[in-house]
């Protein structure tokens, strides 16, 4: 192939001076520059609706990269086709990587040291771009209420997942009894009592899939992230289901160690599961083959129900709010946290 199949946004992006020798459609670009060879990996969104991604996946492991730079993919570009907004592309370096999974333990410090040492630029929960969720767009509005921030994700996932698998009258119904029962109970003394939380920078998505193992440097990498700061606790969403390599052991790994989990402790178990809900069925939408994974859902919420039945009024400990954030001058843009 020669560079003019590359599109020409993507060339400028790679070093100057160099002869492009080989690239594979959405995989891997070969450079020649004075006789050495470097390699590149490019991810091309040729779909309108998803054009998105590549921003959101630039801006993701930009963060992640700057806190865990031996551990993530570093990105090098992001842009659009040159004369077309409908198609974009993502450069970053070529990496050969193992599929195997790294140690539980090793994976263990590399993301406390993802979920600890990363600041919020804002202070507040969000992101600076609309990350993807596979193909659906996530709501990261700034807020300092992570209730909020959750709920109203939790809600858009349910009606992206009738959209796509048919309206299902008895989930809505068990969903609304969960946001009105559990996700209180559960998500609302993480910020009341004196407790708080963090907004730690969280990958989004990490399961398996999305953690390999570098053949050069043997260093277990993060990269294909839907990033944004949230509860740590939420990156291990895609641990809970036995569909999952990296799976219970590590979230039971993680529970142990006394720096991870959030005070209230005793419902760590509980906010692992109601987090795990989401995540089924954003997959459920996603995968015609994990259609079934709605049933599971709503068996879930209802357990959840069951053992919070009386929702924030079964919390037996203080639900002072701990922080209260001062409202903008009128005028001003306003603060929903």
């Amino acid at each position: 192939m020669t560079d003019q199949t590359l599109d020409p946004a993507i060339i400028a992006a790679l070093p100057s001076g160099g002869e492009i020798i080989f690239w594979a459609r959405g995989v891997k670009v070969d450079v020649k520059i004075d006789g050495d060879k470097r390699s590149y990996f490019v991810k091309l969104i040729e779909r309108e609706e998803l054009v998105g991604m590549s921003e959101a996946e630039y801006e993701g492991q930009k963060a992640i990269s700057a806190v865990i730079p031996n551990n993530a993919v570093e990105p090098i570009a992001w842009g659009y086709y040159e004369g077309d907004k409908t198609k974009s592309w993502f450069l970053t370096y070529f990496r050969h990587l193992d599929a195997n999974s790294p140690p539980a333990e090793q994976l263990l410090q590399i993301v406390k040291r993802l979920h600890q040492q990363s600041v919020s630029p804002t202070g507040k929960f969000g992101f600076n771009v609309t990350p993807f969720y596979g193909p659906p767009p996530m709501i990261v509005d700034w807020t300092h209420n992570w209730e909020e921030f959750w709920t109203r994700e939790f809600r858009s996932g349910l009606n992206y997942a009738q959209r796509m698998r048919g309206e299902d009258p008895e989930l809505v119904e068990v969903a609304d009894e969960f946001i009105e029962k559990v996700v209180p109970r559960l998500l609302r003394p993480l910020q009341t009592g004196g407790r708080n939380i963090k907004p730690s920078l969280c990958h989004g998505d990490l399961w398996d899939g999305n953690i390999q193992i570098d053949k050069e440097t043997r260093e277990p990498i993060l990269f294909d992230p839907c990033p944004f700061y949230g509860h740590n606790e939420m990156d291990l969403q895609c641990m809970r289901g036995a569909r999952y390599t990296i799976g219970v052991d590590f979230v039971e790994l993680y529970e142990k160690d006394g720096d991870c989990v959030s005070e209230p402790k005793d419902d760590f178990d509980d906010r692992n599961a109601m987090y795990a809900i989401r995540n089924d069925i954003m997959t459920a939408g996603m995968w015609p083959k994990w259609a079934h994974l709605l049933e599971k859902a709503k068996k879930d919420m209802r357990k959840l129900i069951a053992k919070h039945p009386d929702g924030l009024d079964g919390f037996k400990g203080d639900l002072t709010p701990t922080i209260r954030p001062q409202r903008p001058p009128s005028g001003t843009e306003a603060d929903h946290g």
